[in-house]
This record gives C-alpha cells, structure tokens and sequence, in this order.
C-alpha cells in the first residue's frame, strides 16, 4: 500500500487543498446558486458555530466524518474544532485503552456523552456505566456531532459533564429506498468493510438496517483489532403529530494491546517496540528472570538456571509482556415517543437498554499457573446491565418558552479480578488473549455495584425583545452508589454506600442578535460530577482502609463556568471568538501504587481547586464554492489552586499552580477542503503543544504537528447505480511523525517517570470504494 504513486497523490492533495463541503442535495444547491458568491448559508455549513446559543456551541454534520478515514472515530472529525485535544495510538482513533479527549482541560471523565439522547457514561475504558461511542454507533450512520465546550445543555443526560458534553445524533432513514456501502483496505492488512439498506418510506414508515467489519494487525508486533457492529433504526409517524423512534445497535470488538511506555524505555527501546505475543518461550523465560530476580512476588520455576539477567533489550520484567487485549460485546437499543400535545405543547418519552459484557486480558508476570508456570491469565471482567427513562415537556407561552425534563437510570455492574492458568508448557501457551475465559483458579475479588441516578430540569427562555433573550434554569441530581461482594470473603477494595446529590446547579445565559449574521452570548453554568461506582474508578477503587480515611473528604467534584462570545458572519466568512473561566473544586486525584498494570488500589485524594482560564478561536471562509477552509485556535490555562495536605494540613504534595495534567496551552487546527462534484480532497494538519504527564509537571512530552489528506473521485451521473459512486485514497500522519499520542494510558503520578504513554501510529495508508446515496 505504500507505493510512490499513492504517496505523491495523497502529498498533492495535503499541499494544494482539500476536503469537501457537501451539499444536502440537489434542489438545496440550486435554490442557494443564486447567493452562493455573497453567502455561505447555514444548511450548506459544514461546522455550525451554535448559532442562537447561550453557550459556545459546535455542530459538524456526516459530511464531515466522511472526510476522514472509513470507520474512524467521529473524534478524529472533530477534534479540528476550538478547545478539541483529542489522542489515540491508531490511525482509526478506536483503540479504547488509548483514546482521550479533552475539553478545555476537562479530561473525558469529566465530560458528558449522549447517542440521540441516551446516555453514554463517561466513556471510560473500565466500562463501568456506559460505552463508547465506537460501539454505540457505526461511525458511517452518525448524522451529526454537538460539541459544547463549556456546559452542556441543562436537559443533557449526564452527571459527570463538569466540562462539556457531546452529542451524537444518528441519521435519519432515507426518504427513498437505496443500498449504499464502502470496503477499504490498506497498511496493516487493514480491511473494512460497510453496507446500509433504507427502506424509504412506506407509507408513514421508514428504516435501516446496517453492518460493518473490521479486522487489521497491530502496526506493530503481533496480534489483531477486529470489530462487527450491527445497527437497525426505524421511524413511524403517527397521525400528524406524533413520531415513534427506536433503534437496537449491536458491537463485538475484541483488540489486542499495545504496550505501554516511559520515557526512558522509549529512549531505550524504541517507538516500535511491542509486546512479544509471537514468542511464548521468551515470554517464558523472561518471566522466569523476573521471579529468579525477585520482582514480581512469583517463587522461581524449580530447577531453572537462567539466572538473573535479561537478555538485550530487556531490563526489567515490565518491558514487555506476552500479550494482553480488550473484548467488549454490547446491545444497545432505545425507543422514543415524541408529538405535539396541543395548546403549543409539545413532549417526548424514551426509554433505553444496555447490556454488555466485556473482559481485559493480561497475561501477567506477577502470578503462577497452578503447576509451577510463572505467567498466569489474569482478567478484569465486566458486566453492565443498566436502563433508564427520560421525559421532557416544552411550552410556548407569550414570550416565554419553557422547558422540563426528567431521568432516571438504574445501573447494575459487576466487576471481577480473575486469574486462568496458562497451562504447564513452557512452549505453547493454553490460550489466547482474545478469548472470552472460564474456570480460573482463583478470584482476586468480584463485587456487584448499583447505581441509581435521578436529574431533573427547569428552564425558561424570556424574549426580551426582537433582538435579545435572556435564558435561566437549574438541574438538579441525586446519584446513589452501593458496592457489595460477591465472594463469601470480601476481597480488598472498599464496599459500602455512598451519595452525591444537589438539587439547584443552576445556568443563566444572555443571547444578544445584532443582526442576521452577528450575535453576542453570554453564560454562567454550574455543574457537578458525580461519584461513579467501581473497582477500578471512583470511590470503591480505593482500598477498604483508604476508603475509610478519605471518606469524610470526599466530596462531588464540582465547576462553574464563565463564558463569553462573539459569533460573527461577513460574506463567505463565519467564525466564532469566545473567552472562559472555570472555577473547579473539590478535585480527586487518584494515583497509581506500581506499575499500572499491575492494578493495585490507588490513593484517592481531595487536592482542593482547579482553574480554567481561556480563549478560543473558530473561522470557515469559502473563497469560492469549491473550497472550504477551516480554521481553529485556543489557548488554555488550567492551573491546580492548592496542595496536597494530609489530616493534619501538612502538605504532602506541593501542586499549586502547576499546570493540569494532559492539558496543552496551545491547539490549533488548520483544515482545507476541495470539492467541485467530482474531484474532491481533504488537507489537515493539527498542532498541540507539549503536555505533562505528572501533577508535579517535572514530566512532559512534546508538542507535534500532524498533518492527514484525503483524495477522490466520485461519479455524477443520471444512473442511480453509478451516481455516488467513488475512489479515494486516505493517509493518516502524511509526514511519518514520531511523537507520543496518549498519555496517562496507566493514570497519573505525582512525580517521575511513569510507565503510561503510547506512541502515535506511523503514516498509514488507505484506498476505498465507497457508494453513497
């Protein structure tokens, strides 16, 4: 896939233009021609600056995940957005145990994550109370993405959004019946492959059923990433004022891991340095140095004469390890009422169901196989069977428009730490990383934890006038947590109940039109996180002792955000500048006891405030109908406001004023998109600055500049067959950067070097086949 032909297309496209802005069909492109060359409309907007939003607010549209590679993360399409720090190690930005995003120095617990409304938890990798949206949804059926940077919207499902929220919509059935697919393959011996039937609407009736596989290698060492993901919507409309929605998604992902670094063993080893899942004998034999040498608490294979050096490049037992992956099977389904009540009232009712069942597999050094092996299988092994309801009611009365919402979830989740023999060979493992297991040989614990969360809204928008409005309301939430052990023996992590609640979080917003194209918003936004319930996050992940210490000081994280903008429109221009503080308090920090991956229970503590201070900067001009051209700058401060001190106020840990961690100062994103009907091109390059990795700030890595292309040509024509169809050629890291994509893989310490980054992709290459409707 790397031929000099692909390259020198794909750097064209980067150094003279590239992606496209879509159009919504035919009739639109013809009724807009006459004003094209005077203004860019919004429905003909690729990114929508939130216009008539209290709040900084960002909408992209399918169009604009179509320009990045097939089946990667709506992530990658919005991280060209003001404030966006988004990072993964592969080139598809599905590689959950990798993927961060940020907002505004909120890092992804800390933000809130909806599907068409349904809650997706924080999205973090444990899996304890939602899923990510990889799995939620095929990326080819999202419709839109809504980025709030600041605050969410107050109805938003969610109680960890201290920061923002993002919002995903999925597409609507097609009006018409119609097939459309796309089949990719490239560097890695990637392969994907997606297809879509839409009924069109029968007589008040229309739906989809789609599917997608993928399966690709590591680019790097040994193993694979593969997916298939299923999604069926359909939409009734009944009478005239009513519509019924409901939607059933299904995911089965199974991804082998890649190996964490530090610093120092990146210097050391190199970026393309992996685990050794090719090599079960020297996976053997490294793990009998390890214990001969007394690191990993495992009694040495009796009889064994390696000794206790590593063999060059090795150095300690946590370089590399045989293997490990991660395996997440999800059903996700939801079903929504919504209609016109009479008397300007309008309401909706949805329902909602996940499931799933997932398992992290680490073959580990740190514990025998039953017969004297000294690797064994262990496991953390998931199970969420959560629902929950949501209502809402909206009303116009004179010049007032209010609104009420409601929701309730119930989460059961079970969490279990297991170990499965490897068997006795020294040659062949018993196994693999990439199955499901059964029978260990022991259960380091397994606890049931429930969660119960109710939020409610009420919100009113005032027109002041023609040209102002002012908008106020408040939320308020209860979440109750309870952690019990299955086991007959507790196991070590701390059980018992905890709650967070606060019935008044309220949000204030001021919206001033200057005309058509100008507008002036304002906002104030308080918000609380609250507490999750887990035994690898939260709470319940301390130990039963620190538990018990740090109780009394544990309270909800909460913030309050100031922000102010300006949305302005000039001809083809259209932008956005806005400015924020955000004030933080009560931050738990929790910090990792060894190496991460060896999951002991961390120590939680309450490290007091956190501010947030910034401006950002978005802009879309189109000089002429086929080019776009987008733009986007912020810069952040984001600074802890005090130390860390023990019972007794002694500081134990001197934070204040040190930046945040994984929270650059400085993003900027630069997006060039070519689309004439047939050729068509995507140029993006993404600048961040340097990050640190611990709270300390005595770590960091690097800033980067990573530039993406895209290159094509589709097919118009009368044939309904032949129309849409296209070839397109995709690279991710044009110019072969060697830098480091996530940090904090392993958590964060408060000093030194720490085994918890990973490396970027190299450049990868891709040609696809697509048809579209």
């Amino acid at each position: 896939m790397t031929t000099s032909t692909l390259r020198l297309a794909l750097l064209a496209s980067a150094l003279i233009a590239a992606p496209a802005l879509a159009r919504a069909d035919a009739d639109a492109a013809a009724a807009a021609a006459a004003a094209a060359d005077a203004a860019v409309t919004e429905d003909a907007e690729i990114i929508v600056y939130g216009k008539g939003e209290v709040r900084q607010v960002t909408e992209i549209k399918s169009e604009d995940i179509k320009l990045t590679v097939p089946g990667g993360s709506p992530f990658v399409a919005i991280q060209k957005l003001p404030g966006v720090n988004f990072q993964s190690a592969d080139p598809f930005g599905v590689y959950e145990w990798s993927t961060r995003i940020t907002l505004r120095g909120f890092n992804q617990n800390q933000l809130g994550f909806t599907l068409d409304g349904v809650p997706l938890g924080d999205m973090s990798y444990g899996n304890t109370n939602g899923l990510h949206i990889s799995r939620a949804i095929i990326s080819d059926n999202i419709g839109r993405t809504r980025v709030s940077q600041g605050a969410g919207a107050l109805g938003t499902a969610s109680v960890s959004n201290l920061g923002g929220t993002i919002e995903f919509f999925s597409r609507a059935p097609q009006e018409e019946a119609g097939i459309a697919a796309n089949a990719t393959y490239g560097d890695s011996n990637t392969l994907r492959l997606f297809g879509t039937v839409d009924t069109g609407n029968l007589g008040g009736f229309k739906a989809y059923i789609s599917a997608a596989h993928i399966d690709a290698e590591k680019w790097k060492g040994f193993g694979s990433q593969r997916s298939t993901q299923v999604n069926a919507k359909g939409v009734l409309d009944i009478g005239a004022n009513a519509t019924l929605t409901a939607f059933v998604n299904f995911s089965d992902r199974k991804e082998s891991d890649y190996q964490d670094f530090s610093l120092a063993m990146l210097n050391r080893l190199g970026p393309f340095f992996d685990n050794i899942a090719n090599d079960f004998p020297l996976a053997v034999r490294l793990a009998t140095i390890g214990a001969n040498r007394g690191e990993t608490g495992v009694a040495p294979p009796a009889g064994n004469t390696l000794g206790t050096v590593y063999p060059a490049p090795f150095q300690t037992a946590d370089d590399a390890y045989y293997d490990a992956a991660g395996l997440r099977r999800d059903w996700l389904a939801g079903a929504r009422l919504e209609g016109d009540l009479g008397g300007g009232i309008t309401g909706g009712l949805q329902a909602y169901y996940h499931n799933n069942k997932g398992q992290g597999s680490w073959i580990t050094p740190y514990r025998a196989s039953p017969g004297g092996l000294p690797l064994s299988f262990r496991t953390t092994e998931y199970g969420v069977d959560r629902w929950g309801v949501l209502g809402d009611l909206a009303a116009k009365f004179g010049d007032h428009a209010l609104k009420l919402t409601a929701w309730y979830e119930q989460n059961d989740f079970e969490q279990a730490r297991r170990f499965y023999t490897m068997g006795t060979s020294t040659t062949v493992p018993a196994t693999s990383a990439l199955t499901y297991q059964s029978n260990p040989f022991f259960t380091q614990w397994n606890n049931r934890y429930r969660t119960h969360i109710f939020q409610f809204s009420v919100q009113d928008t005032f027109e002041v006038g023609s040209d102002v409005s002012i908008s106020w309301g408040f939320k308020g939430q209860s979440v109750s947590l309870s952690a019990n052990a299955i086991n007959p023996v507790p196991g070590p992590l701390a059980l018992g109940d905890i709650q967070s609640e606060d019935l008044f979080l309220p949000q204030v917003g001021l919206l001033w039109k200057i005309d058509g194209d100008n507008e002036f918003f304002a906002a104030f936004t308080e918000n609380q996180r609250g507490f999750v319930a887990a035994a690898t996050t939260g709470p319940f992940a301390s130990s039963a002792a620190g538990f018990g210490v740090i109780r009394s000081q544990l309270k909800p994280e909460k913030s309050n955000t100031f922000e102010a903008g300006f949305r302005f429109g000039q001809g083809d221009l259209r932008g956005v500048v806005s400015a924020y503080m955000v004030n933080f308090a009560n931050r738990v920090l929790a910090i990792p006891q060894g190496p991460g991956i060896v999951g002991n229970a961390p120590i939680l503590s309450n490290v007091g405030d956190v501010r947030s201070q910034g401006v950002e900067l978005g802009l879309t001009w189109q000089p002429v109908k086929t080019v776009t051209i987008t733009g986007s700058y912020a810069f952040n401060d984001n600074t802890y406001r005090d130390n860390v001190v023990n019972a007794a106020g002694v500081v134990v840990q001197a934070i204040k004023g040190r930046t945040v961690v994984d929270s650059p100062r400085h993003i900027g994103n630069l997006e060039i998109v070519y689309d004439d009907g047939n050729f068509y091109g995507r140029a993006n390059a993404n600048a961040m600055s340097s990050r640190f990795f611990t709270f300390s700030n005595d770590q960091k890595v690097g800033g980067r500049v990573i530039v993406d292309g895209k290159i094509g040509y589709r097919i118009t024509s009368d044939n309904r067959w032949l129309n849409g169809l296209a070839i397109e050629a995709s690279v991710v890291n044009l110019f072969d950067r060697r830098y480091v994509a996530t940090i904090g893989s392993n958590g964060f310490g408060f000093s030194g070097d720490n085994q918890t980054l990973l490396p970027a992709a190299p450049r990868q290459m891709f040609v696809s086949l697509r048809k579209d409707f």
